[in-house]
C-alpha cells in the first residue's frame, strides 16, 4: 500500500491518507507499505511532524533489520524537507550496508 501523510493536501488517487505519525509507523509496523509520502508540518508539532516517522524508520532499519519502503518527502517547509531527505540517505545507507553494498 501506498501511504501518504499529509494535512491538508489532497491525497493522490492510489494512496492512502493519513494524518498523524503515529497512524503512519503503525501501517509501517504492520509490515504492507511498499510507498510513503511524507508532508513536515501537520498542523500541531507537539504531535508530531513527518520527521517523527523517518527518526522511527531509521531506529528501525538500523537496529531491528526493518526494510523500509520506497520514501518520499512532499513538503514545503525548505529547511524540514532538506533535514528529511538526510533522514531518507541515512536510512539508504543503513540498507545498502546491511546489502553488503
Amino acid at each position: 500500500m501506498k501511504v501518504y501523510l499529509d494535512d491538508e493536501r489532497a491525497t493522490p488517487e492510489g494512496w492512502v491518507r493519513v494524518w498523524w505519525p503515529e497512524e503512519a509507523i503503525a501501517l509501517l509496523e504492520a509490515g504492507q507499505v511498499t510507498e510513503l509520502s511524507l508532508d513536515h508540518d501537520l498542523g500541531d508539532d507537539a504531535h508530531g511532524t513527518g520527521y517523527d516517522v523517518l527518526l522511527w524508520l531509521e531506529e528501525a532499519v538500523a537496529t531491528r533489520g526493518f526494510v523500509p519502503p520506497r520514501v518520499q518527502v512532499h513538503s514545503a517547509n525548505s529547511s524540514a524537507r532538506q533535514k528529511m531527505a538526510l533522514a531518507v540517505a541515512r536510512i539508504e545507507r543503513f540498507v545498502q550496508e546491511r546489502q553488503g553494498s
